[in-house]
């Protein structure tokens, strides 16, 4: 049986996108979808979503880790099926659509390569010694480093992801140098094991702590440039919660194809 999927990307971070709109879904096989993620024996990604129907909203949102496990809520994955969503012709320019984490609204651009994405509300971060630790639909450690261009992300964010703490449920692991009008962030992704191009609910998790370890507060905007280009996110900060969270940035079509 041959399958249809679409390859898009949201700053860097690479998906598989497959229409499943007209059937529901079931009977994933994981080993399948942990083929077709593989960049030397299938498409390469480092996710793949399915976007089926839902009667309460214009779609739901199924994401699966490179590794093949389902995943917990992807960020640019979601930027990057709303743009899938409307070049498939179920939205225009705005949706409300279902994730694992619950429900999500977001924006499109007319050409529908920029997408505006309203992520949950915050309440929560704790520290790791001198880390931040929140979830920002996905878990996340948030740790300064200085000349982050040149840091072993891979190996210290490995290690942070499989320690004592993380091992059995993993988290993502986030590093951030701030450049003064902008963040610098790289990520290493539990389910991708690896570092990634971008993260999208890694530089939302990174733009909260550093609102908390800078105390601001009121409505903040934040430039983040990831490996993959720029990223921005804004919300709303009293001190104590985090709303109105919207992650802001690129979504683009690579390209359309049919895999056995």
């Amino acid at each position: 049986m041959k399958i249809n999927f679409f390859k898009y990307q949201g700053a860097g971070n690479d998906f598989i996108l497959i229409d499943h709109t007209m059937s529901p879904l079931k009977n994933i096989d994981n080993q399948l979808v942990e083929k077709l993620c593989h960049r030397r024996f299938g498409i390469g990604a480092d996710g793949l979503m399915f976007i089926t129907k839902h009667e309460d909203y214009d779609f739901e949102m199924h994401y699966f880790n490179a590794d093949g496990k389902l995943g917990s809520m992807c960020g640019n994955g979601g930027r990057c099926i709303v743009a899938f969503a409307k070049q498939l012709g179920i939205i225009d320019r705005e949706t409300n659509f279902l994730a694992v984490d619950g429900p999500h609204y977001a924006r499109i651009s007319e050409n529908g390569e920029w997408v505006d994405l309203q992520m949950i509300d915050v309440d929560t971060i704790t520290k790791d010694g001198e880390a931040y630790v929140l979830n920002t639909g996905s878990p996340h450690y948030v740790a300064l480093q200085s000349n982050l261009k040149d840091f072993d992300v891979f190996t210290v964010g490995k290690d942070i992801r499989y320690n004592g703490t993380y091992a059995e449920k993993g988290i993502n692991v986030n590093f951030v140098e701030d450049k003064g009008d902008h963040l610098f962030v790289r990520t290493y992704e539990r389910g991708v094991e690896d570092e990634t191009y971008a993260c999208g609910t890694g530089v939302t998790a990174v733009a909260m702590a550093m609102a908390k370890h800078k105390n601001q507060t009121g409505h903040i905007k934040t430039a983040i440039k990831v490996l993959g280009g720029d990223i921005k996110i804004e919300f709303d900060y009293d001190g104590k919660e985090f709303t109105n969270v919207f992650l802001c940035g690129p979504a683009k079509l690579v390209f359309e194809g049919e895999v056995e």
